[in-house]
């Protein structure tokens, strides 16, 4: 299919170097869009001047949730390149939430192409500084104008690109985190393991009342026996308890991470053991009280290593690795980050150039 190219007339005002970038305030001067018609399939592939979406009041998107979305970066390199991380197997993933949403597949290969393209015509909003890269928000909307529940037969996919700087404005300094006791994100049978609006929304209320009394995050525990951890807010979790590396198993309520999947072949390679199962929150404090608790942290694109300072659970506060970034925590920021941004030779074949 070919990507036509309409280009701005009037270009946006791009953010200084030394602008405090946060993370989703900007936005670039392009976007991709696509769209889906039942009996003609994906076409009208373009890239166009950023601006808003015109969607009737009725649009099924708008009622019924009916839409899955994407993250990945693109990166400036130190020569100058520009390259992506693991693409392929955000477009994938893609597919799997596009599955259970009821919204036609994409063609994978096609979609990692048109992100190229439309970071290649934008790439000179690309942020050179250290920590920062250009953010890359691929979405699928249901665009039918009816109201009724059942699958639409018209989708728009679009892709957004904003420069970001650190997703946590504290960066790679640990974050507190509550465990959340009164309300449940995702069951085992539901949408916990697509990225859809739906999960986020299920998360803003305890999100917003951990927040209130000083936490970053909060830690989500199984929706069923209330015990099992899954993941926090935004990432994947792990755990250094004794000689080794745990993480929650995949079991279809919790998100299935580029990152997670990539931290898991990362300290596989070198030697770390690293098993995917069931952690209690029991576990985990016990493992704190009995001192095998070395290190915590979550993975995600956004912040791609996130230590874990503290938790709090039933009213008791635990301390991990006294505070600070543990020794596995920067090891694996510093070596993704480093791959990400070409300091670090890409052993695995991760990155793609534009």
């Amino acid at each position: 299919m070919e990507i036509k190219i309409t280009k701005t007339t009037n270009p946006k005002t791009k953010p200084s170097a030394d602008t405090k970038l946060g993370f989703g305030n900007y936005y670039t001067d392009h976007m991709f869009i696509m769209n889906y018609d039942e009996g003609q399939g994906w076409h009208d592939a373009r890239i166009v001047p950023y601006g808003p979406i015109a969607l009737d009041p009725a649009a099924m998107c708008l009622h019924y949730g009916q839409e899955v979305f994407e993250g990945l970066k693109a990166y400036k390199t130190e020569d100058g390149s520009i390259q992506l991380f693991r693409p392929e197997k955000n477009m994938a993933r893609l597919n799997v939430s596009n599955e259970r949403l009821c919204i036609p597949l994409i063609d994978e290969a096609f979609c990692v192409e048109a992100i190229k393209k439309l970071v290649e015509v934008d790439q000179d909003w690309i942020p050179a500084e250290e920590g920062t890269s250009l953010y890359i928000r691929p979405f699928i909307i249901a665009a039918d104008a009816h109201v009724g529940v059942h699958p639409a037969k018209h989708y728009l996919f679009i892709v957004i690109l904003s420069p970001v700087g650190a997703y946590y404005p504290q960066g790679l300094n640990p974050v507190d985190i509550y465990v959340e006791q009164k309300y449940v994100r995702a069951v085992k049978g539901g949408m916990g393991f697509t990225k859809t609006a739906g999960n986020y929304a299920a998360s803003l209320k305890a999100q917003d009342d951990a927040e209130k009394i000083g936490y970053t995050q909060v830690l989500w525990l199984d929706g069923v026996e209330r015990k099992y951890i899954e993941e926090v807010g935004t990432m994947n979790v792990f755990f250094v308890i004794g000689d080794e590396v745990v993480t929650p198993e995949l079991s279809g309520s919790i998100l299935s991470g580029i990152t997670r999947m990539s931290v898991i072949e990362l300290l596989r390679h070198k030697g770390y053991k690293v098993t995917e199962r069931k952690l209690s929150i029991d576990e985990l404090y016990e493992a704190h009280d009995n001192g095998t608790l070395k290190e915590a942290f979550g993975t995600g694109t956004a912040a791609v290593i996130s230590p874990i300072g503290t938790f709090e659970w039933n009213g008791r506060k635990i301390t991990v690795a006294d505070g600070g970034i543990g020794e596995i925590s920067q090891m694996l920021y510093d070596t993704i980050t480093g791959i990400q941004s070409g300091k670090i030779k890409d052993e695995f074949n991760w990155t793609q150039k534009i």
